[in-house]
């Protein structure tokens, strides 16, 4: 299960911080845990950062060019290591899922400050924040949003998409 992904490199050493970080991976992701980063397995050496945004060095990675190289990267631990919490998803989950109207969930996106659903054809962008997504239904692969915070209103009459 990914507990995140590789952001940005930090010192000179390898280290890089873990965007997107799930609320598992604060008790995932310390010294000695195993984690798989661009298909190879590592150790992790070194744990520092926050709970929000862990920074890790990991074996194998010991220069800075070596993370910048995996940026982007998810970084997965055995699911057993990091249940989901409440208000968490996996982004396999959350790929196909549909949102009426607009279409289905293309890809997840790292965002500054959140991840964004990228749904539809046209890669219309929707944060995924309890403001924009008032419900997901993994199970059914459904996801519901507020059309009117995302400026889509009720019914536009141009399937979905603001005029």
């Amino acid at each position: 299960m990914s507990v995140g992904r590789v952001g940005g490199a930090h010192g000179r050493d390898g280290s890089f911080w873990v965007e997107g970080a799930v609320e598992a991976a604060r008790e995932a992701l310390a010294p000695g845990a195993e984690v798989v980063v661009a298909g190879g397995r590592a150790r992790v050496e070194r744990r520092a950062g926050t709970g929000e945004r862990p920074l890790l060095r990991i074996t194998g990675v010991d220069t800075r060019a070596a993370a910048a190289a995996r940026r982007g990267e998810a970084v997965l631990v055995e699911e057993e290591l990091a249940p989901l919490g409440p208000g968490e998803w996996l982004v396999e989950d959350l790929v196909g899922a549909r949102v009426e109207g607009l279409g289905e969930v293309r890809r997840v996106l790292a965002g500054a400050s959140c991840d964004l659903l990228e749904v539809g054809e046209d890669g219309l962008l929707i944060p995924l924040v309890s403001d924009a997504v008032l419900g997901i239904d993994s199970r059914a692969g459904v996801i519901e949003v507020d059309r009117r915070f995302l400026g889509l209103g009720e019914d536009d009459g141009e399937g979905g998409r603001p005029g």
